[in-house]
């Protein structure tokens, strides 16, 4: 095998997320359901025998030592002397958008190397090195929309129903850091309980309600508007066109659920914004790429 093409790395919204508390070492215990949407990067990994790595920039350009890099870096320890790769990377998801698009792209890297290098290594070995590079690696590596507590550590799948949704990017982004720091940040929401929402049992976990389009808040989302006016401009934009918008992850991408029959057409949003309709995805494009 001497190459991969066209391998995708969606982004993921949070249809909620709760702070709940906050460990003594300073991480926030959080509840949230991460899902998988069809707005993707795209990745290209081409085998070097020169144990170099590289990367092309196919549109916007990247930091010079990214996430793909990076998770590159990270897994190149297992790899045989001289193997290596030029991995190109097709930038379609937002920075600084709530949106896990570094992470995706980490993850699709971590997955395409173990293939291209026949490193063989299993899904829990490749989690532990996704965690070393953000907290939100694991859950893509998993492939599976997903429930998720602690400090983003206990991932339980789940299936959701097919959605559609409108999403918007402001010009402007917003630093996770920063958030997760601010004094006024709510850190006290009560726990939900996974079962309130699941209608059945299924062989790949609990199967959720449309409720959960509905349910919860962002507790990040009134700290996120103080920093960045633009995220509260975002949410009246789409709330003015009849739609329940709230922020995902720490913005400042918002979202609204839009009924499946509903016209896709939303008029145009400011200049240097970004807008998109986006499906849920049931799995990951590379789901079972590793067991």
């Amino acid at each position: 095998m001497k190459a991969l093409y066209e391998l995708s790395a969606p982004a993921k919204l949070n249809l909620f997320l709760h702070i709940t508390g906050r460990r003594d070492d300073g991480y926030h215990l959080l509840q949230s359901v991460f899902m998988l949407i069809d707005w993707c990067d795209t990745l290209h990994v081409e085998l070097r025998s020169d144990g170099q790595l590289s990367r092309e920039d196919l549109g916007p350009a990247l930091p010079p030592d990214d996430l793909v890099l990076r998770a590159a870096r990270a897994l190149q320890g297992f790899a045989q002397p001289g193997q290596g790769a030029h991995i190109g990377v097709l930038k379609r998801i937002p920075a600084e958008a709530g949106m896990g698009g570094g992470s995706s792209d980490a993850a699709t890297c971590l997955l395409a190397l173990n293939r291209l290098w026949g490193l063989h290594l299993p899904l829990a070995r490749l989690e532990r090195i996704g965690l070393t590079l953000g907290a939100d690696v694991p859950f893509f590596l998993r492939g599976r929309n997903a429930w998720v507590e602690g400090v983003g550590e206990q991932i339980t799948p789940v299936e959701l129903p097919a959605a559609r949704f409108a999403v918007l990017k402001p010009a402007s982004g917003l630093a996770t850091a920063k958030i997760f720091s601010a004094e006024d940040l709510q850190r006290s929401t009560p726990g939900a309980i996974l079962y309130g929402f699941a209608e059945n049992d299924t062989a790949q976990g609990k199967k959720l309600s449309e409720e959960i389009f509905r349910f919860g808040h962002n507790d990040l989302q009134p700290v996120a508007q103080r920093l960045n006016p633009e995220v509260t401009q975002a949410l009246d934009w789409l709330g003015a066109q009849g739609l329940k918008p709230r922020m995902t992850g720490s913005g400042s991408a918002v979202f609204a659920a839009m009924d499946l029959m509903q016209d896709a057409s939303l008029r145009n949003p400011p200049a240097g914004w970004q807008q998109r309709i986006c499906s849920n995805l049931a799995v990951h494009p590379l789901a079972g790429w590793v067991g």
